[in-house]
């Protein structure tokens, strides 16, 4: 099983920013250095916990402080864009990087991002599959472009000069285009299957309780026998809150105390989730009523801490719900103590992956 790196940044508000992007910059350079295979980043434009506001313009400044690892948007959300935009800039970032661009796409869902980019009332779905397949037409087309949807349309029919190629928008260094990848963040998500039928990977989401993280191997296979591929669990990234420590109660003070900042991010995205009236995610079954969710259930659930030795233990019986899966993804959050950050990743590159 391979090691990865995911974090959708939450930071204290009032943080100072350049503080949270240093040390978000840092935790990727780190992660380079201990021979994680690869990290993706997400992005708000509205909100000041999560506050990368490009995942791509995040990624650039990485491209000569990393050597090895893939970087990867986590996710781009495409309706948030528009689809030159995004295959011009993504092709470059592609290019800076030497062909070691994921690219991980999104409808998006934070409503205040849709709400000042004029696309709230809008149909998001529709959009981000209007926007995704107008990227990979221009990229597979050569000029002048004549592309029309119901969002947006794209054309260089009146300004092309073949001599100086004055109107083509540039194409990524990997071809047919970089590897791309859908977060799934609902228990049996469709758009898994979807992704799976076009020859996408799926990654799923830290704050799945382990038996809907289970549903979306089944949903990939749906999708890949729809194309006959074949469905293999390296293909499948699965995101997981984790903190190593060297000793078992520096671990749980840090992961499970309230002045921690693994107890910041599930508040946070508790709080956010339960007033958009969806902690579906933090039920093992459906029915069970809104009220009876519990923050620290929810934590004593999804958290995976302790040291080496209990982590490893831990993660073996994770898989035992989920089944095997390519890469684990280390969930990032804010270096409130940045020595213990640190040296969990360590830790978790040096001492729990050789024992999984």
């Amino acid at each position: 099983m391979k090691l990865g790196f995911f974090t959708m940044p939450m930071h204290p508000i009032g943080k100072d920013w350049q503080l949270s992007l240093q040390q978000d910059r840092q935790a990727f350079i780190l992660a380079d250095q201990l021979g994680f295979v690869e990290a993706f980043v997400g992005e708000h434009s509205t909100d000041p916990e999560e506050n990368i506001t490009s995942s791509a313009l995040f990624i650039a400044t990485l491209a000569d402080a990393t050597k090895n690892i893939r970087l990867g948007t986590g996710t781009l959300n495409m309706p948030n864009h528009h689809p030159v935009e995004i295959a011009s800039q993504i092709a470059m970032l592609d290019h800076l990087l030497g062909g070691r661009f994921i690219l991980g796409i999104s409808p998006g869902a934070l409503p205040s991002d849709a709400e000042a980019f004029g696309n709230m009332d809008m149909a998001r779905p529709a959009m981000f599959l209007e926007c995704i397949n107008m990227v990979l037409d221009i990229w597979a087309s050569k000029p002048p472009y004549n592309l029309k949807g119901q969002f947006w349309n794209v054309s260089t029919e009146r300004t092309h000069i073949p001599e100086t190629g004055m109107g083509t928008i540039p194409g990524p260094l990997q071809r047919p285009h970089p590897p791309i990848v859908v977060t799934a963040v609902a228990p049996f998500s469709p758009g898994i299957t979807e992704a799976a039928a076009r020859g996408w990977d799926p990654l799923s989401a830290n704050f799945l309780y382990p038996k809907w993280v289970a549903s979306h191997w089944v949903k990939f296979v749906e999708g890949c026998e729809r194309i006959q591929r074949m469905p293999k669990v390296q293909d499948w990234r699965v995101a997981k809150t984790v903190f190593v420590a060297e000793d078992e109660a520096t671990a749980k003070a840090y992961a499970l105390g309230s002045d921690g900042p693994y107890y910041y991010y599930y508040r946070t995205l508790f709080s956010k989730l339960k007033r958009r009236g969806a902690l579906g995610v933090f039920k093992n079954d459906p029915k069970q009523p809104d009220e009876s969710v519990t923050l620290e259930d929810v934590m004593n659930t999804l958290m995976i801490y302790g040291t080496p030795a209990q982590v490893a233990d831990k993660v073996h019986a994770f898989k035992e719900v989920t089944g095997d899966f390519g890469t684990l993804m280390y969930a990032g959050v804010d270096w409130k103590d940045p020595v213990l950050a640190r040296n969990s990743m360590i830790l978790m590159a040096e001492k729990v992956v050789p024992l999984l």
